[in-house]
């Protein structure tokens, strides 16, 4: 790299920069002078604290060092060598650009500089006194640069009042030092408070880095984030189900190696959990963004903290997406077990979330063909199959009595290759796998840890869910048409609701003619809609939709699809066949997350075959 030289930046380009006081605290010191360092390509950065900065903050780098010249200028305002006109805010690609924080720095403290060029004999320092008179020297000093800072706002005694504890002032520090560590993995950092080593991270992976900021254990407790665009790269972690918290303290995002804050990109996150979150639960995430610096604003506050972005929706939609396809690939279904003691009194115990590696998914049920390629992308053509529904079409042309083999229909060599590949990581034949309904609600059917308890209302409610969700995007309406339509009188105020949801229903295959006197005619309705209940169908639907919007507030497209979903689903009591029952897991395990319905509630749950052998005393 090239060593572009400090210069002042003209008036029409300090205009158009993000002012603001720049040292705030002594975290902002430590941050400014950090991201110095890396913008001088140190692959070392130290940081020496005292009394939590108050009396001493100091980063020492082996970067590429400052000329002369350059060390005389650099405590000017607005003076820089990270851009030269106004148009290159339009595109930043390093840490510091406006060059505000060593004048701001040097205006409420006693610093001092000492640097030399790594092809240099000699180097330069510079310091101010007591009355910020500057003194300059030559010297030999150690490659790269050293920045004390020495009593801050020791001339301003109301903003030095201001500062909180040390414990405080240390915590901010501290966080600061993690999230740039974190950002550059390859960069060695230290961390000294009043002359005791108090973290030390050498050059890493990106793994090795965050097991070592975050905790030893951390892999252990999250999904990995992984996707790849023209135009833009996401990595990181998003934390497991199991593994939530209190607050917020622990959510990471880097753009471009820069620590910023989004709400668009939080927001998509938590969407992508869904109702996994209860209240006032929060994901750890850490998400690494790389994208064209142009397409990205981060002079928007003098923090740098904020940004925006050209494109929000896109980025919104691939973060939901990402984060969405990583929680896909663990099985998050909970386990149930009963309490040892007071068995007269005993009770389930749900522990939320049972543990598997990525992408194992043998403890599954399994019934024949698997619904999702290897990118997680349907097939082409799986579509229809995975879509088609529990529909009165499949009722009248399904065997009334137990199907015995419901794998006659496949292909042998399919189906002994699927299978093949099910028994290989599971060790058991599937074929032999028994499936039930209990109580015309709950599907139990054997997988490899145990057995397996599912609703079936919820599972076909999340079926339906996603497969609105799609319609509802593609726009490309498939309608059943009806042989009698039904010409309905609704109050007024559903009347308004369905005028104003109508274009939606109709992606969904809703067809409905508006006449005079509150009244609409149906003459189609989605193939998922039984025959017999369109009426019924659209009512609850209003009704769903109507409380969904006082209660939650949802979006609409999202309110429709949840409305829909819950409506047109299976209800309890309904009867299904065993090839229907396979039929419904097979579909449900082929959706993004299979664990809880669009309402929040569990879908699935697990009692371990340990759990069994202890309750018929066989351990």
């Amino acid at each position: 790299m090239t060593h572009q030289k400090i210069k002042i930046l003209p008036e029409n380009t300090t205009n158009k920069i993000a002012a603001g006081e720049v040292v705030q605290r002594p975290e902002s010191v430590v941050k400014e002078l950090m991201e110095n360092a890396l913008d001088a390509e140190a692959s070392i950065v130290e940081v020496y604290i005292k009394r939590a900065g108050k009396s001493l903050i100091q980063v020492v780098d082996d970067g590429i060092g400052m000329s002369e010249e350059d060390v005389e200028i650099c405590i000017h305002r607005h003076a820089t060598s990270k851009i030269i006109d106004y148009k290159d805010l339009d595109a930043i690609s390093t840490f510091g650009f406006r060059g505000e924080a060593l004048s701001s720095i040097a205006s409420v403290s006693q610093f001092e500089i000492n640097t030399e060029q790594r092809d240099e004999e000699i180097g330069t320092s510079i310091k101010n006194d007591d009355r910020l008179t500057i003194v300059k020297e030559k010297g030999s000093f150690p490659k790269g640069t050293s920045v004390a800072v020495k009593n801050l706002f020791y001339n301003t005694p109301a903003r030095r009042n201001f500062l909180k504890s040390n414990a405080t002032e240390l915590k901010h520090i501290v966080e600061t030092f993690k999230r740039i560590s974190l950002s550059q993995n390859e960069t060695s950092f230290k961390l000294f408070n009043d002359d005791n080593l108090i973290y030390d991270f050498p050059a890493a992976t990106r793994e090795e880095r965050v097991q070592a900021v975050i905790a030893d254990n951390i892999l252990d407790a999250v999904v990995e984030l992984k996707e790849e665009t023209n135009f833009i790269s996401v990595t990181g972690y998003a934390a497991k189900p199991t593994f939530l918290s209190k607050s917020r303290a622990d959510q990471y995002l880097f753009i471009n190696g820069r620590y910023v804050q989004s709400k668009v990109i939080s927001h998509a996150v938590y969407s992508a959990y869904e109702n996994v979150l209860e209240k006032g639960q929060y994901p750890f995430y850490l998400i690494y963004l790389t994208l064209n610096p142009s397409k990205v604003d981060v002079n928007v506050h003098p923090t740098k903290l904020e940004v925006k972005f050209e494109d929000e929706k896109t980025i919104y939609s691939l973060i939901h997406a990402v984060v969405k396809k990583g929680l896909g690939t663990y099985d998050l279904v909970p386990t149930m077990s009963f309490n040892e003691r007071n068995v007269e009194r005993e009770k389930l115990n749900i522990q939320k979330f049972s543990r598997s590696n990525k992408d194992d998914f043998s403890d599954r049920p399994s019934f024949g063909r698997s619904y999702k390629s290897d990118e997680g992308i349907y097939n082409s053509d799986d579509i229809e199959m995975l879509f088609s529904t529990l529909n009165e079409e499949i009722k009248k042309n399904s065997p009334a009595s137990p199907v015995s083999n419901p794998f006659e229909e496949i292909p042998k060599e399919v189906y002994h290759e699927r299978n093949a590949d099910i028994t290989a990581q599971s060790g058991e034949k599937l074929e032999s796998a028994f499936i039930v309904l209990l109580h015309k609600k709950y599907i139990l059917t054997q997988i490899k840890s145990g057995l397996m308890i599912i609703d079936s209302h919820v599972a076909h409610e999340r079926i339906l869910y996603e497969k609105a969700l799609k319609a509802l995007e593609a726009d490309m309406p498939f309608s059943q048409q009806l042989l009698f339509s039904h010409t309905v009188k609704v109050d007024l105020g559903d009347y308004e609701i369905l005028k104003e949801i109508e274009p939606h229903l109709n992606k969904l295959g809703f067809e409905i003619k508006f006449l005079e006197k509150n009244t609409i005619k149906i003459t189609g309705v989605p193939s998922d809609v039984k025959i017999g209940t369109e009426v019924n169908t659209i009512h609850e639907i209003i009704d769903e939709y109507r409380k969904n919007q006082l209660e939650k507030k949802l979006e609409v497209q999202d309110n429709i699809a949840k409305s829909y979903s819950c409506k047109a689903a299976i209800k309890a009591g309904d009867k299904l066949n065993e090839q229907e029952m396979r039929l419904l897991v097979d579909q449900l395990f082929a959706t993004s997350m299979p664990y809880v319905c669009p309402h929040g509630r569990p879908i699935v749950v697990k009692i371990p075959l340990l759990e069994l052998d202890r309750r018929f005393e066989r351990t």
